[in-house]
């Protein structure tokens, strides 16, 4: 299969969709790989190491959509990028349709073939290409959680960690899945006070097992949240609801029971947002300020760190972008039911329930194609 990498062309977006050791497993694998000029420099990695590894380098994505049969990418493709996708081609990369009404709709008049990484689940209800990038915007949720609360950020100038004689802060992490959980580990070793909420009994009992005592557990509920929210300095936002729209945990209202220059960090924001009062900010523009509290919502954090994240995110798509190339969409989806939870729209149909409801659409299940 000829597959595609084009650079990547969303607001401050600096991964790529593979590294120069996937591309050469790629290639001995048997297929062509072709990547735009320029689209892994941002991560550290340059053409020539991808022209050692086996790629070809291509002066435009145009030449990238036109050529390719599946195009390997990180994020959705922008609306410039409309016209350049055609029927039969598989797209392959994090999606997020649930909250692109108008992203969904292009896709469906186009009628090519959308695999969402945020979508592929294995038998246990993972994530399994969520997984690594929720383990870096976790560690991040807190390092710029805790750059914000400086005085100068509009924080309210709370140290997370304390000092000898001086209470260190408090952060209340809603939702401890793999974002969470991370979050509730690096702030937990910063010597914060922690409290992780979540609805998931099994998931606290692990994290009470491994947690410090400075990290508390809770059963995650409106009042457990109205509680929490005004002895908080930060908090992470960090539920997730596979493949829909996040639901609403902090409403505007609760923001008057918080202290002026608390900051909240939304990291659900691909979904929606789990606060009321978020709106999508970028890595140039990360903070708003709402009613006195600062709001952190940049939609891909991980973009902030694109060596980390890169090698983290082709480690976790590899195995997938292989067995859809090497079988074709439709044998490795109806072999591998991972990569069919992962069809999102196919052919001009939303095959995946959730962004069906979400966007208020027509719902088709997959296996009409299959």
């Amino acid at each position: 299969m000829i597959i595609g990498i084009p650079k990547e062309i969303k607001t401050d977006e600096n991964r790529v969709a593979i590294t120069p050791a996937g591309t050469e497993i790629l290639k001995k694998n048997g297929h062509t790989v072709v990547i735009e000029m320029a689209a892994g420099s941002a991560s550290g990695f340059q053409n020539s190491e991808y022209i050692q590894a086996g790629a070809e380098i291509a002066d435009s994505a145009a030449d990238i959509f036109n050529r390719a049969q599946m195009i390997l990418r990180v994020k959705e493709p922008q609306p410039e990028e409309y016209n350049l996708l055609r029927p039969g081609q598989i797209y392959f990369s994090y999606l997020h349709l649930a909250t692109s009404k108008a992203l969904a709709e292009a896709l469906l008049k186009i009628g090519n073939i959308n695999i969402a990484y945020e979508t592929i689940q294995k038998p246990n209800g993972s994530l399994p290409l969520l997984k690594p990038m929720s383990e870096v915007a976790g560690a991040m949720a807190i390092q710029e959680g805790a750059k914000y609360l400086e005085m100068a950020q509009m924080g309210h100038g709370i140290l997370l960690c304390g000092v000898p004689g001086v209470d260190p802060g408090t952060v209340l992490v809603i939702g401890a899945g793999r974002v969470g959980g991370t979050a509730a580990k690096i702030a937990a070793g910063l010597g914060a006070h922690v409290y992780a909420l979540d609805i998931d009994l099994d998931r606290l009992r692990h994290l009470n097992d491994i947690m410090p005592p400075n990290c508390i557990t809770g059963m995650s509920s409106p009042a457990a949240i109205r509680q929490l929210l005004p002895i908080a300095d930060l908090v992470v936002g960090s539920v997730l609801v596979p493949g829909s729209r996040t639901p609403v945990m902090v409403t505007r209202e609760m923001l008057s029971m918080m202290k002026k220059g608390t900051v909240l960090v939304d990291v659900a924001i691909d979904q929606g947002g789990c606060f009321e009062t978020s709106q999508e900010t970028t890595h140039a523009q990360p903070t708003i300020v709402v009613d006195g509290i600062v709001h952190y919502a940049v939609s891909n954090m991980p973009g902030a760190l694109p060596r980390t994240a890169t090698i983290a995110l082709t480690n976790a798509t590899l195995p997938y972008a292989l067995e859809i190339a090497g079988r074709g969409w439709k044998k490795a989806m109806q072999t591998n039911a991972e990569i069919k939870a992962g069809a999102n729209i196919v052919n001009g149909k939303i095959t995946y329930k959730g962004v069906a409801e979400a966007c208020n659409l027509v719902y088709t299940p997959i296996d009409e194609f299959l």
